[in-house]
């Protein structure tokens, strides 16, 4: 199952390269990404639609944010992508950048044999079933919360992640916000101790075997939920209230966002205030080295993420992720020029 999401990786990345064939007289650029899978929907849409526009190529391989971090630190990509932002201090150790491309949420998902969508947990309870110290999917626990629903006398399977992952990382923000017991034993982090459970690799793997095991829960990024058809949870957010992963939902933990007064773009959208807010939100930052090789590679690639901030959002919000303001895409334009530079010169110039 692992093997069929990940050859679905690279076959999509494939089309991107074989879709559309430019001129065999035009100069054609190259450029490699690696990282996150929460945006990998999205990011393989914005780099077909780009390239049949222009003559320059985005490879983009979703290997998981861990994956991402250590290969652009290692200077093998030209950018990476991760959905735990890097720390100011671990951005100046390696001589990087980061800044949100775009936003999405995380969405407890579980197997259609159990109920319908729109089962209702809280985060508490979330986090219990995380911990297995809820086993079966009929716990008086979830069944109080349901009492409209017969549910079945089940083994609960936890499907998590088994790569380090951007995802878990805001999975267990989340769960280290609403869960004492989760901060204390197993705490926030890409890749973290799983008290049990079957992990999977990335996005695909963990929607892969969400739907074919019975019982199973797991967490996928919304756009891996619809596309594979997934029962989803209605989550108690921190106003009290029942919400389910919606674009308005996302949109309202967004609007929390204070990008302006940020540390290096270090902002997390968990559990946020809000009569609608979802409380597993979060953006998905790029990485890239703020000493650049190459001028025209550089340009290249902040060109590319330029026309996603600018003619990229009906895509993004076809796939229910938030695009990123306009008055923050302002601030990351200056950022570009001020902070990114090829032979000691900024290789880009913000017109406002």
């Amino acid at each position: 199952m692992l093997k069929t999401a990940k050859t679905t990786a690279w076959l999509t990345i494939l089309i991107i390269h074989l879709a559309v064939s430019p001129s065999a007289y035009a100069e054609e650029m190259v450029i490699n990404g690696a990282g996150a899978s929460f945006p990998f929907p999205i990011y393989s849409k914005w780099a077909y639609r780009y390239y049949k526009n222009t003559s320059t190529k985005i490879n983009y391989l979703s290997i998981g944010s861990g994956g991402g971090i250590a290969q652009i630190k290692s200077n093998t990509i030209d950018f990476g992508a991760s959905d735990a932002p890097l720390l100011p201090a671990e951005l100046e150790e390696y001589g990087l950048v980061q800044f949100p491309l775009i936003i999405g949420g995380i969405v407890p998902v579980y197997n259609e044999s159990i109920t319908s969508s729109g089962l209702k947990l809280t985060g508490q309870v979330l986090s219990d079933i995380f911990l297995h110290k809820i086993t079966r999917w009929n716990d008086p626990k979830i069944q109080d919360l349901n009492p409209d629903r017969e549910l079945p006398d089940k083994e609960i399977t936890v499907v998590h992640r088994s790569d380090p992952s951007g995802s878990t990382w805001i999975f267990t923000n989340y769960l280290s916000k609403v869960s004492e017991d989760w901060k204390s034993g197993i705490g926030n982090g890409k890749a973290v101790p799983w008290p049990s459970g079957i992990g999977a690799k990335g996005n695909e793997g963990a929607a892969t075997f969400v739907q074919r095991i019975d019982g199973a829960i797991g967490y996928v990024e919304f756009a891996y939920a619809v596309q594979n058809n997934l029962a989803f949870i209605s989550l108690q957010n921190k106003s009290g209230n029942f919400v389910s992963p919606a674009i308005e939902t996302f949109q309202q933990a967004a609007e929390n966002a204070d990008w302006q007064n940020s540390n290096q773009y270090y902002v997390v959208l968990t559990d946020q205030p809000g009569d609608k807010s979802w409380p597993i939100t979060g953006a998905s930052f790029i990485l890239m080295r703020k000493h650049q090789q190459s001028t025209e590679k550089a340009k290249a690639l902040l060109d590319f993420f330029a026309w996603c901030y600018e003619n990229g959002d009906a895509l993004a919000i076809e796939l229910d992720y938030i695009p990123i303001p306009d008055s923050v895409v302002a601030i990351i334009n200056k950022m570009w020029e001020n902070d990114i530079k090829a032979d000691g010169q900024p290789v880009w110039n913000y017109d406002e």
